[in-house]
């Protein structure tokens, strides 16, 4: 075999060229175009319609919602009716009566009903009451966003009976209501207690952080340690924010 020249090795490099791939080809088109293409005809492009009401976007039916409400909640229901009457009626446009037969709450939308949501707020509002939150506090459902309700039992968390379901409930609520009151202000929630369910209303990263305060006291943790817990996690929180 010879060896290749110089010459012939000068002379393959001249014939190299450099190869376009297709894509880019394509985008600098597709500027191109965009670029010669007025902003008028874009904007014409673009349908406008108007604003639907709440009626028309539930296409004229009317929604109904029932919560249902234990024998126990009847007094303080009967006691603040109106306090649950006049927002649901008079901000959410919408109707409420207390069925005496079914011994249920029944909402339901009307014509004068603007807000899609506005069902939604008020059956979470009413549930919030009938587990036994105070109504100044369920109302908050109603005026803010991003509140939530979350329910569990002390037995889903660990299977206690007798005398050791007892003390676990003694150490979430505390002394005089102690310890329950702490977790409450530290991570901004509402909680009830009622037999084995646990209640919380808050946002959804404040009900995660008492519910593990929570269930950490189910479990064994002595307050001192879950106190400490939690405020870390609310201080870490607020400087995140």
């Amino acid at each position: 075999m010879e060896p290749l020249s110089d010459t012939d090795c000068a002379g393959s490099t001249d014939t190299f060229q450099e190869v376009k791939s297709k894509r880019s080809q394509k985008r600098k088109r597709a500027a191109a175009d965009a670029e010669m293409q007025p902003e008028e005809t874009v904007a014409a492009k673009r349908p406008q319609f108007p604003a639907l009401s709440g009626d028309q976007l539930a296409g004229g039916e009317v929604e109904m919602r029932r919560v249902p409400v234990p024998a126990h909640r009847y007094s303080p229901l009967k006691e603040n009716w109106m306090k649950i009457f006049t927002p649901i009626v008079e901000h959410l446009q919408l109707q409420v009566r207390f069925n005496l037969k079914t011994r249920n709450v029944e909402i339901k939308t009307c014509r004068e009903t603007s807000d899609i949501g506005a069902l939604t707020r008020a059956a979470d509002f009413v549930k919030a009451f009938v587990l036994g939150f105070q109504v100044e506090d369920a109302l908050a459902l109603i005026r803010l966003d991003e509140l939530f309700l979350e329910t569990f039992d002390i037995t889903d968390v660990k299977p206690l009976k007798g005398d050791h379901l007892s003390r676990a409930i003694g150490r979430i609520a505390g002394k005089g209501g102690k310890t329950k009151f702490t977790i409450e202000n530290v991570t901004k929630t509402r909680i009830v207690l009622a037999d084995t369910k646990v209640h919380i209303l808050g946002s959804f990263q404040n009900i995660k952080m008492a519910r593990t305060a929570i269930c950490n006291l189910i479990l064994g943790s002595p307050p001192s340690k879950v106190y400490g817990n939690i405020r870390a996690v609310a201080s870490r929180a607020a400087e995140r924010f």
